[in-house]
């Protein structure tokens, strides 16, 4: 996600700075060459070792350090980077970023940096709704750089209120978002539905599917990372929400139903990547059945026919089809191999991928056949 993006990793004076280095192994992990740049607080704290050799380079922390020339070379450091990364940012760091102190080398980077810049912050205490913190990222935010909200918890202190080092997963989230090349759907309200629905039979069992919602999660994760305002309907699943997704929970076919009859009228693009029930009990028992009863499957036959003959039924523009019935793809696994057929006549078969992949390819392939198609909202089934 990060592959060949240059990142500065700032590490500013709390206890969090520990937690500075999961981040630096992930935004590794994520493929980013990270320089990790320390003041003297943070040093407190975590030793230059444990940066220099997560990272794999040297550690900068002195704006005139002669053993180092990177140090000094500061302004071309910044030019570099894809993105400055200020995490965690205390309140005394985000004071002097918003007044632009440049007595140190992440003040100095800062205010030479041309890309974008994203805070962290940890604090203790009251201090993230202090007024005067208010007004520091109020004024960050104005400039252009991203703040992420701080977590609620316990806190260093013992207090417990907002001030927790964000979780690393919507850190690293929210660099991809900053770094990602494409924005081509800043303009749009993307619809998606993902996950399975559950049609109950009595108050313990349920007619249900093995989907994951995996694959309408990575879609709705790559419609946020192009810029899109997204809205995911989703059945019960074991996945954590994409970060800024507008989710709506829901169990059912009907509510399911609902629930995208309602975001509808305001969509531009709809994906539709749930695995919605085929059956549903007439009248299901208000309490436990003791006698068994049977079960349904899933068809894994002629999907590329059944697909088709779904894409004219449903009235659709795009339908993505791929086979259920394979243990390596489709339900519950991380990878999927699809084909993707339009209803002008295109036929697009793409190679078992990530289903992160997988879900940028559709979306190219909506940004494409919507060029020739008449304004509306679009209907893309899966």
């Amino acid at each position: 996600m990060l592959t060949g993006r240059e990142l500065i990793l700032a590490v500013t004076g709390s206890i969090a700075a520990y937690k500075a280095a999961y981040l630096c192994r992930e935004l590794k992990r994520a493929g980013a060459e990270v320089t990790v740049v320390m003041t003297r607080h943070a040093r407190e704290f975590v030793t230059p070792l444990t940066f220099r050799t997560l990272s794999g380079r040297p550690v900068l922390h002195d704006l005139f350090d002669p053993h180092e020339p990177a140090a000094v070379e500061h302004v071309a450091l910044a030019e570099r980077a894809a993105l400055v990364l200020v995490a965690p940012a205390t309140a005394n760091a985000l004071a002097r970023a918003a007044l632009g102190l440049a007595d140190d080398l992440l003040g100095t980077l800062l205010l030479a940096a041309r890309c974008p810049v994203l805070f962290a912050p940890a604090m203790d205490g009251g201090m993230w709704h202090h007024p005067t913190v208010e007004g520091h990222v109020a004024t960050l935010r104005a400039r252009g750089s991203a703040v992420i909200e701080p977590g609620q918890g316990d806190l260093a202190s013992g207090l417990s209120g907002r001030g927790r080092f964000p979780e690393v997963d919507d850190i690293v989230e929210t660099a991809v978002r900053l770094c990602w090349p494409v924005k081509d759907l800043a303009s749009d309200h993307v619809l998606v539905t993902a996950g399975p629905t559950r049609e109950p039979i009595d108050p313990v069992r349920y007619i249900s599917n093995r989907s994951s919602g995996r694959m309408g999660y990575a879609v709705a994760t790559a419609a946020a990372r192009r810029g899109a305002r997204v809205t995911l309907v989703s059945g019960p699943t074991r996945l954590a929400p994409p970060l800024g997704a507008r989710v709506l929970p829901v169990e059912t076919a009907e509510e399911m139903r609902a629930a995208v009859l309602h975001a509808f009228p305001d969509a531009s693009i709809v994906v539709k990547a749930a695995a919605v029930a085929d059956y549903r009990v007439a009248a299901p028992a208000s309490q436990k059945i003791r006698s068994k009863q049977e079960n349904f499957a899933a068809e894994t036959a002629d999907v590329v026919e059944r697909a088709h003959r779904k894409l004219v039924g449903k009235g659709v523009d795009l339908i993505v089809a791929n086979d259920v019935g394979r243990a390596d793809i489709g339900f519950d696994v991380a990878e999927n191999e699809v084909i993707m057929i339009d209803r002008w006549g295109g036929r697009v078969a793409l190679p078992r991928l990530p289903k992160a992949e997988v879900a940028d390819r559709i979306l190219d392939r909506v940004v494409t056949l919507r060029q020739g198609v008449p304004a509306g909202p679009r209907g893309v089934t899966a």
